[in-house]
Formats: C-alpha cells, structure tokens, sequence
C-alpha cells in the first residue's frame, strides 16, 4: 500500500473516525482517545499489520495503551467496518484498512513473509466469466498466491 499524502492522510481519518464513532454510538460503546490514536497508528502503518507489530510501534509515543487494548480495538474496527482481518500461511492475524481501498489481491512471500498486493483486471473479468458461466453470483473473493519474493529466489 502506497503512502498517502498528508491531506489524503487526514480525509481518511477523518473518515474512519467518523464512522468508528458511529458504530460505537449504535453499540453504546465510549469514544476514547486511545481507540482514537490506534486507528490513527493503523491507518499509518498501511496494511497487514499484526496487532503485535502495531502494540509495539505504539509504545513509544502512547505507554499506557496496553497490549489488549491494541487487540480488542481491532476486533472494534473490524466490527465498525474500518479494517479487515486477513489471515495468511502463518496464521497470525494481520489487518488492512477496511474502506477507502480498492479491491486487490495478494502475492505472499512463503520464506520472508512479505505481502505484496496487486490489481489484475484481467483476472477479475476471468473470475465473473466463470461464475457467471456456472449461474454463481460473486459476493467477495480473495485471491492470494503463496512462493517466493524475488529477494528469497536469490535474484
């Protein structure tokens, strides 16, 4: 995921405030300013971030954000709609944002872990042909292809 400008940067927090804060209020849950700084983390750290990954690089600047509240708020964001849960080959948990983010599809390095995301059009209009050949009507997919990164093949 690329970085994004700092207005972009700010709209797209913006956005997932607004409709984090939305979601809580239908759930009756409280806005608090720590839930408030790990969307912000989140969405600065770009995508697949575990929630280790993001606990640590939280620390420095926010101590009394323990490490099951970095958990529970991404279970929060995934139920408010603000980020996805993916899971790869290694099991761990990693989150990516959960709007604003054109579907993609995803290259997995089996040896480094690193997580490359791709766009074919292509791919997508051959996916609709087959469903659509078979009566099946796409909801979602994903699509992730496991090897090795050019830097683990040695090139």
């Amino acid at each position: 995921m690329t970085a994004l400008a700092p207005a972009d940067r700010e709209r797209r927090l913006a956005e997932a405030l607004r409709r984090l804060h939305a979601y809580l209020a239908r759930e009756g849950l409280r806005v608090t300013r720590q839930r408030d700084a790990i969307l912000a983390a989140f969405l600065d750290q770009g995508a697949h971030v575990s929630v280790e990954e993001l606990y640590h690089g939280l620390r420095a600047e926010h101590p009394s954000i323990g490490h099951a509240t970095v958990y529970r708020s991404m279970s929060v964001f995934v139920a408010a709609g603000v980020a996805k849960e993916r899971r790869f080959h290694d099991g761990r948990v990693r989150y990516e944002p959960g709007f604003d983010v054109a579907h993609h599809d995803h290259l997995v390095c089996v040896a480094c872990g690193d997580i490359q995301e791709f766009e074919d059009p292509t791919i997508e209009q051959l996916q609709e042909e087959i469903a659509g050949r078979r009566g099946f009507a796409v909801e979602y997919h994903r699509l992730e292809l496991y090897g090795r990164c050019k830097r683990c093949q040695g090139g």
